[in-house]
């Protein structure tokens, strides 16, 4: 199985569980559990390859000209990275299947969680660093809705948002930091960067790009000081908990560090962020855990504590101490899942997390008892469990690096003794130390046969190290350093090796600080400390009203505002580009003034100053509009371009017609509401803005262009390459069909978006009446006179027939799919204007929506047909046939997709004309016109 279906199965498969679960909770559970096992399965099957030195990749081109590709690498650190998340997350659908309550949407809940799970497979097994953003993104997005699960929880609301905010700006930073990363190294394939590590550490960017990088895996991996967020992510379900603090979220930035370690680690600098965070986070969330009394609390600043003590191993940049970290990966994944779901065993049992209620559930709970010694234990680093042998390994680097390094690091072990003897002992052991309103018991086995396998597995590993973690952690080392690994891993290593003593004294400690609990905590209780959530809620706030004061300054809601605003910004980009550049004369020789254009230009400049002077006399500044477009349309007409003159002549009647229908709801004259001063600086910029532009099209024509222009390909492989001889309408149809694609879908959405507004007023009781309040100034006789009526039914036929006629040569002669939907359009506008809307929509015999999703779809229908052929999107094709008794003619699937842009563009018009014409009938004069 490809590395590329490996990390799209988990999105693929995202609906299955929703689907599923109208069979019931245990088929949503079968179909997300499919699909994980199946992407596990793909993955396994590399294994043996990966773990023998291997590399599995996958690689397809997206837009090559700027970097992007989708591409994937398997090898050892994605392997175990990978296999973490779809092993771990296989087992957290079976505990969610019996955890979640029977209310509860366990369809929807697992759908999310596999789209949680493929963007996190994505980010270990993508090999540009593009897509690793897009992957990483979407982790943020799932995660927010996970964490946010119980949406009437405020806590769960607040966990979510939190998480979002800190990993999202997190990860705007990380952007930043990949792009000067790739532009570093000249390529954004990871594989080619982290092979060009002395070029980017050589490189006057690397500091910049580094602290950007960090920025993100660091709030990603809840390092200090971004590391408050994750323990209020505590409030989403305990399944949910159990995935994101053992092998997805927060173990991204952890594989983000080791990814990129060739390619930055090994400078002072590495060094000194890295190692001295991971340090500060490790003491920190040690310290808050064995002070916490509610289980997840406890078990979330524990996280925090382990995440810090594997970046602490990754800033140290050896080799051995990158080999620690891979080793303590593994073991914090198995034990961390396991606690994580005894606590919701508990909170089942008990109704409680609080450990100052629980006690003595030892005898009520013996499985439960079993399962949480054993991974307890393994979090306190106690022999013979994988997690002494990890915490081994930690102290050995730590004492390699000095004694104060030394000291602090047996310190934050001593905590974690500390705090993972206080969940077992003052939950499991001792007595009730309050009555519990439901008698705790062990639950079935659908609930601790997820967490008994990773004990098993915390055991095995134990007791056997280099038959079940050895291999991963050698080729994950190997992965990370760029040369091979060996690790030697056992439970005994002498008497001579300093870790020994030091875990001793760490162990030693730990109870020490266990005995003393009372007096510690009234201590802790009485000293002063920040509160890190105060902190945040403060400065987003801060940040909140920093913005909407910014806001209110720059956009107050009126558009003269933003449009002076945005006028003066450009004008002064322009002036200081003016200035500090330099200059030189034109080349091009001036053409000769001929009278005719010069009256037309004059005309223009006269009608659009008369639109600026008039416009608060609506109707009049609607026809000089017309005026000026009709003018264009001649101007276009004299420079050779029919195709654009005709297009502007049906743009403007129709944008004149669909106006005049909406200046029915328009007083007729428009109220003075700018001082003269803001009319004086508004004059002033327009002023400017129009020299500015003018001087600036004046320069490009008296100027050779620095490169030839394109449309002499376009020009020269019209006919050849798109077969018509109208070369505007193969660009608009063949060389940039995306364009002409893209353009109809928004046209499309444009008009729906009119509709949807339209209906929303019409269910509005007060718009409503505010419509049939509005004064239009009545009108003058009939609105709709018989002579006009039947005139414009004679000429429907005929003006259908043009808009055929031109549909049918656009590809040779000026015409084409956009104008003539526009003079069907304008044939059926005119309809409506002369018999009303109610006479009309009788009459018609088909829905503007429909005509939209059809154009839309004969379009992409259309495009994708190239596919069949192994040709890009929307590349047309075209033949030439001859029957009996016909000339040759020429056939063209150009013409399709002119069909789907005449349907997109008639139903767009029409829908507009109908939205108005509903509105018109809640006016005063609704039934004169037909209403």
């Amino acid at each position: 199985m490809s590395p590329a279906l490996i990390a799209a199965l988990p999105f693929l498969g995202a609906l299955l569980p929703a689907i599923a679960a109208q069979a019931g909770r245990s088929a949503a559970a079968l179909a997300a559990g499919a699909v994980t096992l199946a992407a596990l399965a793909g993955l396994l099957a590399h294994a043996p390859a990966v773990l023998a030195g291997g590399t599995v990749t996958a690689h397809l081109d997206w837009v090559p000209s700027l970097g992007l590709a989708a591409s994937f690498r398997l090898d050892g650190l994605s392997l175990m990275f990978a296999g973490l998340i779809l092993g771990i997350g296989a087992l957290i659908i079976l505990y969610a299947r019996f955890y979640l309550a029977e209310d509860e949407d366990v369809g929807r809940f697992l759908s999310t969680l596999l789209m949680f799970q493929g963007a996190m497979t994505g980010v270990v097994l993508t090999d540009n660093i593009l897509m690793l953003l897009v992957f990483w993104e979407l982790t943020s997005l799932s995660s927010f809705l996970l964490i946010g699960w119980w949406q009437d929880r405020p806590e769960g609301r607040q966990g979510a948002r939190m998480a979002l905010a800190v990993t999202g700006g997190g990860g705007l930073a990380m952007i930043a930091g990949m792009m000067i990363l790739g532009q570093i190294a000249g390529t954004y394939e990871i594989s080619d960067i982290i092979a060009r590590g002395a070029e980017i550490k050589a490189s006057p960017l690397y500091l910049p790009a580094l602290v950007l990088i960090l920025i993100g895996a660091f709030t990603k991996s809840a390092q200090f000081p971004f590391h408050f967020w994750l323990p209020h992510a505590m409030a989403a379900p305990t399944p949910v908990s159990a995935y994101l603090h053992s092998a997805t979220m927060v173990k991204a930035g952890l594989y983000l560090m080791a990814r990129l370690w060739p390619a930055l680690a090994g400078t002072p600098e590495w060094t000194a962020i890295v190692a001295t965070a991971g340090l500060v986070t490790m003491l920190v969330g040690a310290k808050i855990a064995f002070f916490k009394d509610d289980l997840k609390a406890l078990l979330a600043f524990s996280t925090v504590s382990h995440l810090g003590l594997i970046t602490f191993l990754l800033g140290l940049g050896t080799k051995a101490a990158a080999t620690a970290a891979m080793l303590h990966i593994l073991a914090h994944a198995s034990f961390k899942a396991a606690l994580f779901m005894v606590a919701g065993i508990v909170d089942h049992a008990a109704h409680t997390r609080d450990i100052r209620r629980l006690g003595g559930l030892a005898r009520a709970m013996p499985v439960t008892f079993a399962l949480a010694a054993v991974a307890a234990l393994s979090m306190a680093g106690i022999p013979p469990l994988n997690g002494f042998l990890s915490k081994e390994a930690m102290l050995t680097e730590a004492a390699a690096s000095g004694l104060l390094v030394a000291a602090l690091a047996t310190i934050g072990a001593m905590f974690s003794v500390a705090y993972s003897l206080r969940f077992l002992a003052h939950t499991f052991l001792g007595k009730p130390r309050k009555a519990l309103a439901h008698p705790p018991h062990d639950p079935g086995p659908g609930l601790w046969a997820a967490p008994a396998v990773l004990v098993g597995i915390v055991i095995a590993s134990g007791l056997l190290p280099m038959a079940t973690f050895g291999p991963f952690v050698d080729a994950a080392a190997g992965a990370v350093t760029g040369g091979p690994v060996h690790a030697h891993l056992a439970l005994w290593h002498g008497l001579e090796p300093p870790a020994l003593w030091l875990s001793l004294a760490a162990v030693g400690g730990g109870l020490m600080v266990l005995g003393g609990w009372p007096r510690l905590r009234a201590l802790w209780d009485a000293a002063p400390r920040p509160e890190a959530k105060a902190m945040f809620d403060a400065t987003l706030s801060g940040l909140v009203s920093l913005a909407r004061m910014v806001t209110d300054a720059l956009h107050g809601g009126g558009l003269p505002r933003a449009l002076a605003i945005t006028t003066a910004a450009l004008l002064a980009g322009g002036a200081w580009a003016f200035l500090t550049g330099s200059h030189s004369p034109g080349t091009r020789a001036m053409l000769p003034l001929e009278a005719a254009p010069m009256v037309v230009w004059a005309v223009l400049m006269a009608a659009t100053l008369a639109v600026a002077a008039l416009h608060r006399n609506r109707l009049l500044a609607l026809l000089l509009t017309g005026i000026v477009g009709l003018l264009l349309a001649a101007a276009f007409a004299w420079a050779s371009a029919p195709d654009l003159a005709l297009t502007q002549i049906a743009v403007e009647v129709v944008a004149i017609l669909l106006m005049l229908l909406a200046l029915n709801f328009l007083p007729r004259q428009t109220p003075v509401e700018s001082s003269r001063l803001r009319r004086a600086r508004d004059l002033g910029l327009a002023a400017l803005a129009g020299l500015g532009t003018g001087a600036l099209a004046f320069a490009l024509m008296t100027r050779e262009a620095a490169f030839a222009p394109i449309s002499a390909f376009h020009w020269a492989q019209s006919k050849p390459g798109a077969g018509g001889t109208n070369a505007v309408n193969t660009i608009i149809v063949d060389f940039r069909g995306y364009d002409t694609y893209g353009e109809i879908i928004v046209l499309g959405i444009a008009a729906l978006v009119i509709f949807a507004l339209a209906e929303t007023l019409l269910a509005s009781r007060r718009a409503t009446a505010r419509l049939a309040a509005l004064d239009t100034g009545g009108n003058a006789g009939d609105p709709h006179p018989v002579m006009t009526a039947i005139g414009l039914r004679f000429l429907l036929p005929m003006a259908l027939m043009v808009g055929v006629y031109l549909f049918l040569r656009g590809h040779n002669l000026p015409g084409g799919g956009f104008v003539a939907g526009l003079v069907f359009a304008i044939a059926l506008l005119l309809q409506y204007l002369a018999s009303g809307y109610v006479w009309s929509s009788r009459r018609r015999r088909f829905d503007s929506h429909a005509l939209i999703g059809a154009g839309v779809l004969v379009a992409t229908a259309t495009g994708a047909g190239a596919w069949v052929f192994g040709l890009p999107f929307l590349t047309s094709g075209y033949t030439y046939v001859k029957l009996p008794g016909i000339e040759k003619f020429e056939l063209a699937t150009a013409a399709l997709f002119d069909l789907g842009v005449f349907f997109c563009v008639l139903g767009a018009v029409l829908l507009a004309i109908a939205t108005l014409s509903r509105l018109a009938q809640h006016t005063p004069d609704r039934e004169r016109r037909g209403g």
